[in-house]
């Protein structure tokens, strides 16, 4: 696919981080300021918004070449994202997005593979591929079926018995439309009042982890200011036979689970260790609509990590 370019205004950012409840300080226009170092110099784009941009054009290049056929035919439920994140986005800076051609292939299963880079001023922002299976690629063989009743447990606590912490979410349509929106995608396409047609995006409800693990850092007195943490990579697993039976009101568990740090699990190539997290989408009825897993750096591991190559 030829390159597109796409620019992000200040706007966009407001937009996507009010309709995802995500309070990060690197997205706010006033507050990025008070981030300890923080050498973006100015609020940058999220993550998710950039992964909806992605979903948004792979819709549309699989419409274009008929594979959205192949995904139905061959019962393909699962869309995945194994999104790195290399550099950030400021608003005003122009970025293309870079789809090459599909790879399908049989073996083990059909699998639909697309390589996706995002870049910038001739740096790279984000590389990546999306991938449709059978199977999730992701936190696959994570059994949530003996979980008590989500329903029953107050939000923001720790499941009993788990290491999971419960956001509660629900999902509401305008939320969608400007978060799409926000992210270069067209919401007609997934929007329509006078057809009675309302169809779920991928990437939101995902998006909403962020303000879930937020939340969580802030109930543990986490520094915002002093210590903030930026993403170095997404994995998303959505079920799209779930995400088709999502409406307007319907609630949503988010389950976070924090992994242990380890000096086996580090940043390519440098000492710096990450922190992952295992989260789940559960709706009311126990369907797992999404599979994450979210790795993050400290940034000022990062500036002590640049300025020692320097």
């Amino acid at each position: 696919m030829k390159d597109k370019s796409f620019t992000f205004e200040q706007i966009h950012i407001e937009v996507a981080r009010n309709a995802s409840d995500d309070f990060n300080l690197f997205h706010d226009k006033h507050k990025w300021l008070q981030v300890t170092h923080n050498p973006f110099k100015g609020p940058i784009v999220l993550g998710f918004q950039l992964n909806t941009l992605i979903e948004y054009q792979m819709r549309l290049y699989r419409e274009a070449h008929h594979e959205d056929q192949i995904i139905a035919d061959n019962q393909l439920r699962f869309s995945n994202y194994q999104i790195i994140f290399v550099n950030a986005l400021r608003p005003r800076q122009e970025m293309t997005l870079d789809i090459k051609k599909t790879l399908i292939a049989t073996i083990p299963e059909l699998t639909l593979t697309n390589r996706i880079a995002i870049k910038s001023q001739g740096k790279t922002i984000l590389l990546g591929y999306k991938k449709e299976t059978k199977q999730p690629l992701f936190l696959a063989d994570t059994d949530l079926s003996g979980l008590p009743d989500l329903n029953a447990l107050p939000d923001k606590t720790v499941v009993p018995g788990t290491e999971f912490f419960l956001k509660r979410k629900w999902m509401n349509n305008g939320n969608v439309k400007n978060f799409l929106s926000g992210s270069f995608a067209e919401q007609s396409d997934y929007f329509d009042e006078l057809l009675q047609v309302a169809q779920y995006p991928e990437v939101f409800p995902c998006s909403l982890t962020s303000g879930a693990l937020l939340e969580k850092a802030q109930l543990e007195n986490h520094d915002f200011k002093r210590n903030p943490m930026v993403y170095t990579s997404h994995d998303i697993s959505v079920d799209r036979v779930h995400l088709a039976t999502l409406k307007n009101n319907d609630k949503l568990h988010i389950l976070v689970k924090q992994l242990p740090e380890s000096p086996d699990k580090t940043l390519n190539h440098t000492s710096i260790m990450l922190r992952t997290y295992e989260c789940f989408g559960v709706l009311e009825n126990k369907a797992v609509l999404f599979r994450i897993k979210l790795n993050l750096v400290p940034l000022e591991e990062i500036i002590k990590n640049l300025s020692g190559k320097t």
